[in-house]
């Protein structure tokens, strides 16, 4: 299988787990894109759901196929949320972001009583870090909030390039107005002390450190697809 056709596989197996009636958190990204779109040919074929999507991207690609759609704040407690991930490693915490839309995807997953994440093989490491970990900043005071991290990541002997994120018309900026700075690491032995270092800043919003929030990861490669479960 080639890489599209991985994806497709995972986000099968993760369609089998939508119930008819349920409130379903809707992803972002290239995985998450072919998850709307079996949810499309389903919601076609008579099954009913209530779709909150995670970034304006998956809210414009699930009105065009006919994805019924509400706010969260309309419906603010799901029962299940599925989306992809940059990295996961063995205990199901992932690296989440590089599509620019962790804070949203992170609100919707913790308002969820599960969440199950769809990706390739390639994405699952031993440790979280050689994918940028993108941390999403509040455009005042950049520089402050930026080198505030630094010093945050020199406590955990982190070091590594922090980038700010940039897109074809100069800053990126995400749906919530937010930027985000890209962090280097290559390798986060503790995710948790650094998540707690990170909210510690108060020009952080958020991370993309994911942490004890996915109950399954559906894993694709060549040979199939598997599903792992947190310990």
């Amino acid at each position: 299988m080639d890489a599209r056709e991985m994806k497709v596989k995972a986000a099968q197996v993760a369609l089998s787990y939508v119930e008819d009636g349920m409130k379903l958190g809707i992803g972002t990204g290239s995985t998450a894109e072919e998850f709307v779109r079996l949810l499309a040919e389903k919601v076609h074929g008579g099954l009913r759901i209530e779709g909150v999507p995670t970034s304006e991207r998956t809210a414009r690609l699930c009105l065009e196929l006919g994805v019924p759609l509400k706010s969260l704040d309309e419906m603010p407690e799901l029962d299940l949320t599925i989306d992809g991930a940059d990295e996961v490693d063995p205990k199901l915490n992932l690296i989440k972001g590089g599509g620019g839309a962790l804070l949203r995807e992170k609100i919707v997953a913790a308002a969820s009583s599960r969440m199950i994440v769809i990706a390739d093989e390639s994405k699952l490491v031993e440790t979280l870090g050689a994918f940028a970990l993108p941390i999403e900043i509040n455009p005042f005071g950049e520089a402050a909030t930026v080198i505030a991290i630094e010093r945050a990541a020199s406590k955990l002997n982190l070091t590594g390039e922090l980038k700010l994120r940039r897109s074809d018309d100069g800053v990126f900026t995400t749906d919530g107005g937010h930027h985000i700075v890209d962090a280097s690491f290559g390798r986060i032995p503790d995710a948790e002390a650094l998540s707690a270092e990170l909210f510690s800043i108060p020009g952080v919003v958020e991370h993309g450190l994911f942490i004890q929030m996915a109950s399954i990861a559906i894993i694709a490669g060549p040979a199939g697809a598997r599903t792992l479960e947190a310990k």
